[in-house]
């Protein structure tokens, strides 16, 4: 406990008595206080990100507080019998044996995923409802992906193609949600919902005229709003399918809303979107930004999270983006990196280590404009350092054969 924490002067609350206005002076973890995150609350997110951690109770200072926190004896009471606590997150499996099997395993996944989209959405044109034992079985294997190697997931799921955009963002969508939630300590259950939501979140394109789909081009106002409509045709599809949680249907329906109330199809406004449909419109938006497109090259990560930032705090949710680009990484696995010395390489293993020093596949040197003998260059213990992010777009040569392992 913090000697420069005057205790007395503090009240213990549940988190599931919080209100906006109350100034959270510290956190209590276990029988420890942080004080690294006091603040006054602001936003209704931000007691929900406070319980997705699984923190059940927070010290709260009445002096600095717009709303007077419940009284010490009433918060006793309450402590009396607390909340269930979150069920933690099961640990990981362990790891394939190599980099090899476990790509090899990441793409079996994806291209399992690929093919079940691909086969709902013609259902689904065809006037079939969706079934959820499918998805939830994928979203079982998903979630064992991401937990078990979750390098290889991202190298492969890295590989995007200009013609299969529909199938390859739906699997990402999916993919980072699980990430972005297990990063939260979302327990199992939360991010099955969340993978079958993602999986799902663009089903209402089926009905999108094909020409306005694949438009190798900047769309017109008259097709954006047809476009748009691809929210509107999801909602009696999400209505009719068979056992999918409210959740995942909140994924789907919430990912084109803002907080401003500006979005569709809805109109939602701040606290009417809740945390995991913030989520889902910060992911989509990164997904799509770092995608290679028939009418537009994939943007780095970096730049991706300067944009996801400009849309704060009207569009998307300020702190659930800051703690988005923490989850991920500013040089996330599978993206290309310039190193010091001119070298260009994947971000190929980010374990046990911090997000400025990775293990970095080198294969391109970029002041010479000459491929160079494949070699992984172990950040952390050189003397080298990553001097930029870069997009494949800037590269004379194509990345992608040196994704295998």
């Amino acid at each position: 406990m913090s000697e420069a924490l005057q205790i007395a002067d503090l009240i213990k609350v549940p988190v599931a008595n919080l209100e906006v206005g109350m100034f959270v002076a510290a956190i209590e973890t276990n029988g420890r206080l942080a004080v690294t995150h006091a603040g006054k609350l602001s936003k209704r997110s931000s007691i929900g990100m406070l319980k997705a951690k699984g923190i059940q109770y927070v010290w709260v200072d009445a002096g600095r507080s717009d709303v007077a926190p419940p009284s010490p004896n009433a918060a006793a009471n309450a402590a009396i019998e607390p909340p269930p606590p979150t069920p933690p997150v099961p640990k990981s499996p362990a790891k394939p044996a190599n980099r090899q099997q476990a790509q090899n395993n990441a793409k079996l996944l994806l291209t399992e995923a690929k093919g079940l989209i691909r086969k709902v959405l013609s259902e689904t044109f065809e006037g079939k409802a969706i079934e959820v034992e499918p998805f939830a079985a994928l979203a079982d294997n998903m979630i064992e992906s991401v937990m078990g190697h979750s390098d290889a997931l991202k190298c492969v799921s890295a590989l995007r193609s200009k013609d299969a955009y529909l199938l390859e963002h739906s699997v990402n969508v999916a993919v980072l949600l699980v990430t972005f939630g297990r990063y939260l300590n979302f327990d199992r259950a939360m991010l099955k919902l969340l993978a079958i939501g993602g999986i799902l979140h663009d089903i209402g394109k089926v009905k999108v005229d094909d020409a306005v789909l694949n438009k190798p081009g900047k769309l017109t106002p008259e097709e954006f709003e047809h476009m748009k409509l691809h929210q509107v045709y999801a909602m009696p599809i999400m209505a009719e399918a068979d056992g999918i949680d409210q959740i995942s249907k909140d994924v789907c329906l919430m990912h084109h809303e803002k907080l401003d109330g500006n979005g569709y199809p809805r109109g939602l406004k701040g606290n009417e979107i809740p945390l995991h449909g913030r989520m889902s419109c910060i992911v989509d938006i990164y997904d799509a930004l770092t995608a290679t497109r028939c009418y537009k090259e994939a943007m780095s990560p970096a730049a991706a999270f300067k944009i996801l930032l400009s849309l704060t705090p009207f569009h998307l949710d300020e702190s659930l983006v800051y703690e988005f680009i923490r989850c991920i990484g500013v040089y996330p696995v599978g993206s290309l990196v310039e190193l010091s010395d001119g070298r260009v390489g994947i971000v190929w293993d980010t374990a046990d280590r911090d997000v400025l020093h990775p293990i970095v596949k080198c294969f391109y040197n970029n002041k010479l404009k000459q491929l160079t003998p494949v070699e992984l260059v172990d950040v952390k213990s050189s003397a080298l350092n990553i001097e930029r992010g870069i997009s494949p777009s800037s590269m004379d040569v194509d990345p992608s054969p040196f994704y295998s392992a």
